[in-house]
């Protein structure tokens, strides 16, 4: 009994249980990285050994990914999200989220690829377009390059909670061509 609660208790961590709002918070990537509390360590170790009894489920590995980089634990989010997204390669959310933590390291290329990927995958994807507009801008200083992207994510969502912050972006990096 004890064991079917405990996994019963997993799968609502894993399938929903605070999944939302990490989504809605990881959306908008500020061009500066915020510091945000990451998930309980007891919530990490729940997830690491869902890995283990279902290694080949994509979406387990993706939130153990997702819980780690909202603990800023870079290194250990990438190689959970490159298992996850062995399994589903498609996965742009992932992917983005990997180039995110690629960023998080230093290893700006690699986040570039990523986010390159994930609009390969699908060229409408605004995220794609905005951190790779914002990896290209405060990283890489490639303005020309970046403000094509941020205008990119500007006209997939006009109406962004950040549209206006990446207005000003656009134009701060456009006059100091």
């Amino acid at each position: 009994m004890k064991k079917i609660l405990s996994i019963v208790a997993l799968l609502f961590i894993v399938m929903g249980f605070g999944c939302q709002q990490q989504k809605e918070q990881k959306q908008q990537m500020s061009p500066a990285p915020m510091v945000a509390p990451g998930p309980p360590p007891m919530e990490i170790e729940q997830l690491k050994a869902a890995t283990k009894n279902a290694p080949k489920n994509a979406q387990v590995w993706i939130s153990l990914g997702d819980a780690l980089m909202d603990s800023r634990r870079f290194g250990e989010a990438i190689d959970a999200y490159q298992k996850g997204l062995e399994i589903d390669p498609k996965n742009l959310n992932a992917r983005v989220d990997m180039g995110t933590c690629y960023r998080g390291v230093g290893q700006f290329d690699k986040a570039v690829e990523e986010y390159r990927k994930a609009i390969k995958i699908n060229p409408n994807f605004p995220n794609a377009h905005r951190n790779l507009g914002v990896v290209l801008a405060n990283d890489l200083h490639q303005n020309q390059e970046a403000v094509k992207e941020i205008q990119k994510y500007l006209e997939l969502v006009p109406n962004a909670p950040d549209a206006a912050d990446m207005r000003l972006l656009v134009q701060r990096l456009s006059s100091s061509k």
